[in-house]
């Protein structure tokens, strides 16, 4: 993956990537001569340099009333992430609490692209119920190779069981510990878990999109016709 693409995911402006690259390849230097390397007026650089001295990402001396800008050790990157995650973890209680209170019975969530596709496997996760799955094709290991393994061994580390009902004539490569029953029926871009008092249906087009349906009730049913599909 490539550096610009991670730093935007953790949250960084285009021009905070610009900036904190340019001191990381270019090493010490002043504000004018950063902005010039980024390629990046001067009012947008002094406003990236003060937001990066602020998350601790870069520093500077002050050398004949002039301030020369320079970044971190790489591994300060580390340091960020988990106080990001430290922050999180402490509004996590509140947040939970939140959101139990104006949860809805039959809620419906739409889910796009990748990232939005492994919060649902996460949710999985999250839930630690067992997991009934219908119309795989293989997808997940095709389109997420790399996560497909960490999954995998979340999945035995919470101790949760798959069952996978897919199309005869061929081999399953998302769960290989999985339990599978064959039925002999069309492939489909659109797979079926049922976990918990939750389905969700990922479609596994260009770009993946996944609903889930928190429903106690249709749960109940989806698990139903699966058991009389299993048999």
């Amino acid at each position: 993956m490539q550096v610009e693409k991670v730093l935007e995911n953790l949250g960084f402006s285009p021009n905070e990537i610009k900036v904190y690259l340019t001191l990381t390849d270019h090493g010490s230097n002043k504000a004018g001569k950063i902005s010039k390397l980024a390629k990046i007026d001067r009012s947008s650089c002094y406003n990236s340099l003060k937001t990066l001295t602020e998350k601790g990402l870069i520093s500077y001396v002050i050398i004949g009333k002039v301030k020369w800008f320079q970044a971190t050790g790489p591994r300060r990157l580390l340091d960020y992430v988990k106080e990001q995650e430290q922050e999180v973890k402490d509004i996590l209680p509140e947040l939970q609490g939140r959101h139990k209170a104006n949860k809805a019975e039959g809620q419906v969530s739409l889910f796009k692209g990748i990232k939005g596709i492994k919060t649902i496997f996460l949710d999985i996760i999250r839930t630690g119920e067992d997991n009934y799955v219908f119309g795989s094709e293989g997808q997940l290991s095709e389109r997420m190779p790399e996560f497909v393994q960490q999954f995998n061994r979340m999945k035995k580390e919470k101790g949760i069981k798959t069952k996978m009902i897919i199309r005869k004539g061929r081999e399953e490569l998302d769960e290989s510990n999985a339990q599978h029953h064959f039925l002999d029926v069309k492939g489909s871009p659109a797979v079926t878990n049922i976990y918990g008092d939750k389905i969700a249906i990922i479609i596994w087009t260009d770009e993946p999109e996944g609903i889930l349906i928190e429903n106690a009730s249709a749960a109940k049913a989806y698990k139903s016709y699966f058991e009389i599909m299993w048999s």
